[in-house]
């Protein structure tokens, strides 16, 4: 299968990926530990919001009927016969000829069936036993009735849905402190290679830091997986075989970097050979990254990405991403693309289509996408300033500087970040 292998494009391999995943099992979090994750249920409403009739307004509670007439110039009397803080059980009724002073949010006094606002009557500042009324009122005029907004038991949030700040608010209203979320997965990193170094050891000469564990670290745990660091992978396959077995006992898939292309220590690529591994694919129709692949192996997933920084970085995006959001509940969606205008010439022919870094600008209403020269797989240094990937079809033709383009946003741009 090293040699052997068919090519297949890039939808088609997140759909092989995604095709028998299913959604992670649930957990509980405190409601201030909740931002970000996914709702494993449907969150229904405790009670009637608002859970009672109330004023939306500083002003005065009183019955429309005694207010039939009322104008600036013939203003109409009313006593005052309390004040109603928000938070306190109004203990006086309304009745024909009174008010009752009312804070925003209080609950509505009995007998009352409007609000004024304290700018429409005479002298608002003032705490008095009458108030004079400026403006002629409706019933139900400036009142929020108990249930208008929400009935209790209606669905307020559903299974599925990241929680965001308003979502924080709505499970404070119905008293969620505690809340049910799907399970972060965890994501095991296994990189192959004798090349490669920690990042506190000095370089020698032949070997490299490994900078693709710390990447995928931080590409896993900003998606909602939790990263689980193993030490790397042999050349060798019997202990690969042995190693990887051990690690998948204790995460829910596998991501290693290297070893998957047609060298002889590539041993990810002899792994698909083995007869209790299932492939799903090895050879994707991309550029940087073609042998990117995936297979199954003790009944779970192991995405195999390239050893190269560049194609380790869109391999993880286009296909490791997709699979964590589909585990944490978020939806089995590839990842979105839009049109944009080309700003410089890229004509270097590529057999399949070449996803380029870039970045992008906004100008005259139009969106611009500047691809990054430096494009070689290997090149990591520009990876940081990386807005989107560019993709140019392939063929040797490319495309010219203002024809439209496909481009799949990673970051938000850096004018819309104010950089």
């Amino acid at each position: 299968m090293r040699f052997k292998r068919q090519t297949i494009s890039v939808e088609e391999a997140v759909g092989r990926l995604l095709s028998d995943l299913g959604r992670l099992g649930e957990e509980q979090v405190g409601l201030y530990e909740a931002y970000g994750r996914i709702l494993a249920r449907d969150i229904a409403a405790t009670s009637d919001l608002p859970p009672f009739d109330r004023s939306p307004l500083d002003g005065f509670a009183v019955r429309a009927e005694d207010t039939a007439g009322a104008t600036v110039e013939r203003p109409i009397p009313l006593q005052v016969v309390e004040t109603i803080a928000a938070g306190a059980v109004p203990v006086k009724e309304v009745t024909p000829g009174t008010a009752s002073r009312i804070m925003t949010g209080a609950m509505l006094p009995p007998g009352a069936n409007a609000v004024i606002m304290f700018e429409q009557t005479e002298k608002p500042g003032e705490m008095s036993q009458e108030v004079r009324i400026k403006r002629q009122l409706t019933a139900g005029e400036n009142l929020s009735r108990q249930g208008e907004e929400v009935r209790r038991g209606s669905i307020v949030a559903k299974a599925g849905e990241r929680i965001n700040a308003g979502t924080l608010a709505i499970l404070a209203t119905f008293g969620y402190a505690r809340v049910p979320v799907v399970r972060k997965p965890r994501v095991g990193l296994l990189s192959t290679g004798t090349e490669l170094l920690e990042v506190d050891e000095p370089l020698v000469p032949g070997k490299i830091r490994n900078s693709n564990a710390v990447m995928l670290s931080a590409m896993i745990a900003e998606t909602g997986g939790v990263p689980v660091l193993f030490e790397g992978l042999p050349d060798e396959l019997p202990l690969a075989k042995k190693r990887i077995s051990a690690c998948l006992d204790q995460v829910d898939l596998l991501v290693t970097s290297g070893g998957v292309s047609v060298g002889d220590y590539d041993v990810m690529a002899y792994l698909t050979d083995e007869p209790d591994v299932r492939l799903l694919f090895n050879r994707v129709a991309i550029r940087p990254g073609s042998p990117t692949t995936a297979l199954v192996y003790h009944n779970k997933l192991i995405c195999a990405l390239s050893g190269n920084p560049g194609a380790c970085f869109l391999g993880a995006y286009l296909f490791l991403l997709p699979v964590l959001r589909a585990l944490s509940g978020g939806g089995k969606a590839q990842a979105k693309r839009i049109k944009a205008v080309l700003g410089e010439t890229y004509d270097k022919p590529c057999p399949y289509p070449r996803f380029l870094r870039g970045r992008l600008t906004e100008e005259n209403g139009a969106l611009y996408v500047w691809p990054d020269r430096n494009d070689k797989a290997g090149n990591l240094c520009t990876m940081a300033k990386s807005e989107c990937f560019a993709i140019i079809p392939p063929g040797g033709r490319g495309k010219q500087a203002g024809e439209i383009v496909e481009v799949i946003p990673h970051a938000l741009p850096g004018w819309s970040r104010g950089d």
